[in-house]
């Protein structure tokens, strides 16, 4: 299976996009899937750049639009997680995963998927120590901390991760596991990155995010992929004598001349392949929802674990149902260059029909907004 992995996304589908169709043609290739490690800004009109925590001067509608409305299509199967420059309130109406426009799916806060026969987690979001054992309690329209706080890990969807012990192939992280620059040529990368509070970081292990650090350690996948610095970094961890190794890699943004596009070549089972839902994701998810935090307190996460009896349930409801995910709705109106939105339009935060039948699936209360939190 011939994946790209793209670093931070800023908006440039149709730059990335076009770029890929490049190196198919030149090398007579055909990529399988495309991945992208956060900082996507899945804008779908102006409305929702009041939820990106960008400054005002800095922020543009990009391309994502074009795909969410129709306009454009992707032209192979797009997964991404969320970074710190997102738009959270279309990231929150999928708080669980689900298609942000047609053929470009969104892990989640935290998910694990299965594309063909690689098995897909991921954890959105940086860390803060200071916010990451409070509960999800961030609402649009967000304030000026809530923007920014809304990107942070928190403890409860590492937690949920931290249940996975069926094999995971690939895991995506936006920000950098802590430590992580042990693995690698680190002079190297100070050489890119020379400035002192990034040299500081280094030197003193606390550049990165604590919680993807152990995530590392407990999931110990082949892969690993990373954004957020804005540069090329690969590392290769070994866990423990004659253990398995990680490969580590870091990507750039999507500029001229940077490094922000990498293609591995992964073993797989021959396709066609398509995203899947993952059964024990969704065990993990149902058992955990009774916890789901929504207000600043932590949740208690002793005795929460899931059973066989859980992963049997979800697998007798994909049984009948199916695995595929519920198909993509449009929940807003898109961007139209030649007709500016009003202000006044779509104030009141949908629910997304894909969130919804989720949830019905799993047989879950909708938790995400202020009338049921």
């Amino acid at each position: 299976m011939k994946i790209a992995v793209e670093g931070c996304m800023h908006g440039e589908l149709d730059n990335v996009y076009a770029t890929l169709l490049h190196l198919e043609k030149t090398e007579n290739t055909k990529m399988d899937l495309l991945i992208c490690c956060g900082d996507f800004q899945a804008l779908r009109n102006e409305k929702d750049m009041e939820s990106l925590d960008v400054p005002e001067k800095y922020r543009s509608m990009g391309s994502f639009w074009k795909y969410y409305s129709g306009q454009e299509v992707a032209p192979l199967p797009t997964i991404f997680i969320g970074g710190n420059h997102e738009a959270s309130n279309y990231l929150w109406e999928l708080y669980y995963g689900g298609f942000a426009a047609p053929n470009i799916y969104f892990l989640g806060f935290a998910g694990v998927i299965k594309f063909g026969s690689i098995r897909i987690g991921g954890l959105s979001g940086t860390y803060n120590a200071r916010y990451y054992h409070l509960g999800h309690y961030e609402r649009p329209p967000y304030n000026q901390n809530d923007i920014k706080s809304i990107c942070y890990e928190r403890q409860y969807d590492v937690c949920k991760l931290m249940q996975v012990e069926e094999p995971i192939d690939i895991f995506l992280s936006h920000d950098w596991p802590v430590g992580i620059t042990d693995y690698g040529d680190w002079q190297r990368l100070l050489g890119l990155k020379n400035h002192p509070k990034f040299i500081k970081d280094v030197q003193e292990k606390t550049l990165g995010s604590k919680a993807a650090a152990d995530l590392l350690e407990k999931l110990k996948p082949p892969y690993w992929f990373s954004a957020h610095i804005h540069c090329k970094f690969a590392a290769s961890v070994q866990h423990g004598e004659n253990g398995p190794v990680t490969k580590f890699l870091a990507l750039d943004k999507c500029l001229p001349g940077r490094k922000f596009l990498q293609i591995v070549d992964i073993p797989s089972e021959s396709g066609p392949y398509e995203i899947q839902y993952d059964e024990e994701w969704l065990a993990i998810t149902r058992i955990f929802n009774s916890i789901f935090p929504l207000t600043r307190n932590t949740a208690w996460f002793a005795n929460v674990q899931p059973d066989k009896q859980d992963h049997e349930w979800v697998k007798n409801k994909l049984a009948t149902r199916g695995t595929k995910p519920f198909d993509f709705v449009q929940t807003v109106p898109p961007y139209n260059p030649n007709q500016p939105m009003s202000r006044a339009s779509c104030s009141r935060q949908p629910r997304n029909p894909q969130t919804v039948s989720l949830l019905e699936l799993l047989e879950l209360p909708y938790l995400l907004d202020d009338a049921d939190a």
